[in-house]
């Protein structure tokens, strides 16, 4: 349970995932300091990607919970961005802004995956919440149905990383050709705010290959026990 030789490459992960969050700080960073040639500002773009796609009754808020904090909420059809995204004009908050506005443009057009997503939270909730008390339970008393109830639970939250995925890397590619399209970004500008979305990205793929190997674990362990 404690030292298995998966534990080589959660660790592994788990590194991975520190490096790409110092990398998206960097990234933001970085291309905090880059003023986008539009001189538009994260709640400029916001407003005017929407109205483009016809989603006016998406509402643009200021996020209070500080920066990096961005994010869409499905349920009030609100679209909140960090201070430095709201009132900034560099590639990093056009970046951040339009990623967000992605999402709320994959709601309306009720994207594939994103459905799924959202199918599959209440599922996710409940097994990241339950599955390391049963799993921990059936370890360490040896009820091999407590650890194979451990394991389904946790499948589902990890379903629902990989899910998140190819949610974030639409919404991103939506980013880029929308700055593209309305002319809020020139063509040398992509680069910079590719990589800003790329590093964002890095961030989802780490945690969810660290999810995966865990349940690989504990399906290892399940396997040998029984």
């Amino acid at each position: 349970m404690f030292f298995h030789p998966m534990d080589f490459l959660i660790i592994l992960a788990f590194i991975l995932a520190m490096w790409a969050q110092s990398k998206v700080k960097g990234s933001f960073q970085q291309g905090s300091k880059i003023q986008a040639s539009s001189r538009m500002t994260g709640v400029e773009v916001a407003r005017k990607i929407l109205d483009d796609e016809g989603l006016t009754d998406v509402k643009i808020e200021l996020s209070r919970r500080g920066a990096l904090s961005d994010h869409y909420d499905p349920t009030a059809k609100t679209v909140r961005l960090s201070e430095p995204v709201y009132r900034g004009s560099s590639i990093a908050s056009l970046a951040v802004a339009a990623h967000e506005i992605g999402h709320a443009i994959q709601h309306a057009n009720n994207y594939s995956m994103l459905v799924l997503r959202h199918k599959l939270f209440p599922v996710a909730n409940i097994g990241s919440q339950l599955a390391p008390f049963l799993l921990l339970g059936g370890f360490f008393l040896e009820l091999t149905n407590l650890i194979g109830l451990g394991i389904l639970l946790f499948s589902g939250a990890v379903l629902f990383q990989v899910v998140t995925l190819p949610v974030e890397y639409n919404a991103s590619s939506r980013a880029k050709t929308k700055l593209l399209e309305l002319g809020m970004i020139s063509n040398r500008e992509e680069r910079s705010v590719g990589k800003v979305l790329n590093a964002a990205a890095l961030t989802y793929v780490a945690s969810t290959l660290i999810a995966v190997l865990q349940l690989v674990k504990f399906i290892m362990i399940f396997n040998n026990r029984r």
